[in-house]
Formats: structure tokens, C-alpha cells, sequence
């Protein structure tokens, strides 16, 4: 091959490359995922369903008809009835709407309030972090379950109050995240720079520091979403969540424990949509990991 060919070759090459950008290779890395695809259609399957759940149910979450209570899966009725003689099957659909309800707006707040708590305590250091940072301790030395019954507790059990306890027990999880990244990020040389010019230190933490540190952000969000749609069944379960007579799948389950041998689908098919989400949300976080921090891939 001539010289000038291998040239062109080269060039060509070259330009290829730069047109992938980081963000490519990072979605490159994440569709190569397999497991991490699976678990992202199985949360969109969750999504679509809480959105179109009054087109696809059957019937009303409230329509009761005492003579259909505890019946078997049917054509009917697809997921069977409860005691009420509820078409389970429109109240698993309803009740995807609560738990990804919960599960996003619980995580929003708590990446907010934990990522500002974070960069603080990372960026100024000293007496802000050791007292930001014994705030977080106090709070991770509770059970996690335990502190969002209790605030549960104090404000009353509601579906919303259950999430602001599930943000608050969420909010050390990002904290102690994000102050670890600051800490590293902030000794860079741009960040250097940007002292030495001049630059305030509200425009080096939104312009340089916090987009350096979002991908933590991201991984621990997919995943704590998961956590807390568990934490919600769990103190639905408790009768601290969602009230009657919401359709929320953990409130479900506690309805229904009594019927484990009578009626066992009354159980099966709440406690399946909660095992699928959480799985779901599990698969795409660690393949949003993986993807966004391939030196951290075990």
C-alpha cells in the first residue's frame, strides 16, 4: 500500500475515533451488559404499566363483590380476587404506580439533600465536615428500617410521611458518597486553577466539582431506588405506609397473610411485582456501574 493510502487510512481512522465520545463508550459499555439490558426492561415494563394502568386494568382498585372474594386466577380474573372480591390484577398495576411513586421522589430528595450535605462537607472540610460528618454517623448507627419507623411514628402513618422517612435514612447513603469523591476531585489541578483565578466557590462546586461527581450520584440512585421500594412495602407491611384503601403491594401483603394456604395468589402476585422491580432496579444499577467506573468492574 502506498504511503498516501496509509495516510488516508489513518486519518480515516482517527476521525472515527474522535467522533465516540465518552458518553458513547459509556453506553457501549452498558448495552454489552446483559444482565444490566434485562434489568432496564423489566423497570420500563414497571413504568409503562404504572402510566397505562387505567387502560390495562380490568376492573376498578375499589370494586368489591363479596361473592367473587378469594377466587383463583382466571380469564377473569387473571391474578384471581381478595377478600374484599378486588380483581388483584388491577391493584398490582395501581399499585406500581405508589411504590415507583415513592421509590423515585424518596431517592430525589435524599440525592439532593445528600449531595449538598457532601460537597459541603468534602469542599470546606474542617469544622463543617466533622460536623456534617457525625450528623451521618449518628444517623447510619440506627438500623435503617428502625429510624424510618420511628419517624414514621412521630409524623403518623401516611403513604407521603412514610417518604420522607424513607429519604431522610437515604440522605448519609449519597452524603458519605459524594463527600468521598469531592474530597478527591477538589485536588485537581482545574480545581487549583480555578482558585488561583479568582473563581467563587459556589461556581467551582456547580460548574466544576459537581458535574466531576455525578456519576456516583447516578449508580447509587438506580440502586437505592430499589432499596426503597422495599423499604416502603416494609413499613406498608406495618400498616406505617400506605393506608386503605390504596392498593399499595406491601399493604397487599399485609392484608392477605392470613389467606397464605386458603388463597396463596394473594400473596404470590403482589410479592412477585416487588421482587421484579427491585431486581429490575438492582440489574440496571450495577450495569449503570460498571459502565460509569470500569477501573471499579469485579
Amino acid at each position: 500500500m502506498s504511503l498516501p493510502a496509509l495516510q488516508e487510512e489513518k486519518t480515516a481512522i482517527i476521525k472515527q475515533e474522535k467522533v465516540i465520545t465518552p458518553f458513547q463508550q459509556k453506553l457501549r459499555l452498558f448495552l454489552q451488559n446483559k444482565l444490566a439490558i434485562a434489568g432496564s426492561v423489566l423497570v420500563l415494563f414497571f413504568v409503562f404499566i404504572a402510566i397505562a394502568a387505567p387502560l390495562i386494568a380490568s376492573q376498578g382498585i375499589d370494586e368489591q363483590e363479596l361473592s367473587k372474594r378469594l377466587l383463583p386466577p382466571s380469564s377473569e380474573h387473571w391474578f384471581g380476587t381478595d377478600d374484599f372480591g378486588r380483581d388483584i390484577f388491577s391493584r398490582v398495576l395501581f399499585g406500581a404506580r405508589i411504590s415507583l411513586w415513592v421509590g423515585f421522589f424518596s431517592v430525589l430528595g435524599s440525592a439532593l439533600i445528600g449531595t449538598l450535605l457532601g460537597i459541603l462537607a468534602g469542599y470546606y472540610g474542617r469544622v463543617i465536615d466533622s460536623i456534617i460528618s457525625r450528623l451521618f454517623d449518628i444517623m447510619l448507627a440506627f438500623p435503617s428500617i428502625l429510624l424510618a419507623i420511628a419517624i414514621v411514628a412521630i409524623l403518623g402513618p401516611s403513604l407521603q410521611n412514610a417518604l420522607i422517612a424513607i429519604a431522610v435514612i437515604n440522605i448519609p447513603n449519597f452524603g458519605r458518597l459524594i463527600r468521598a469523591k469531592v474530597l478527591s476531585v477538589k485536588e485537581e489541578e482545574y480545581i487549583m486553577a480555578a482558585k488561583a483565578l479568582g473563581t467563587s466557590d459556589t461556581r467551582i462546586l456547580l460548574v466544576h466539582v459537581l458535574p466531576n461527581s455525578l456519576s456516583p450520584i447516578i449508580v447509587q440512585a438506580s440502586l437505592a431506588i430499589a432499596t426503597a421500594i422495599i423499604e416502603a412495602a416494609a413499613l406498608g407491611f406495618l400498616g406505617l405506609g400506605a393506608q386503605a384503601p390504596n392498593p399499595e403491594w406491601g399493604k397487599m401483603l399485609a392484608d392477605s397473610k392470613q389467606y397464605l394456604v386458603q388463597a396463596p395468589w394473594t400473596l404470590f402476585f403482589p410479592g412477585l411485582a416487588i421482587m421484579l422491580t427491585v431486581l429490575g432496579f438492582n440489574l440496571m444499577g450495577d450495569g449503570l456501574r460498571d459502565a460509569l467506573d470500569p477501573k471499579g468492574k469485579h
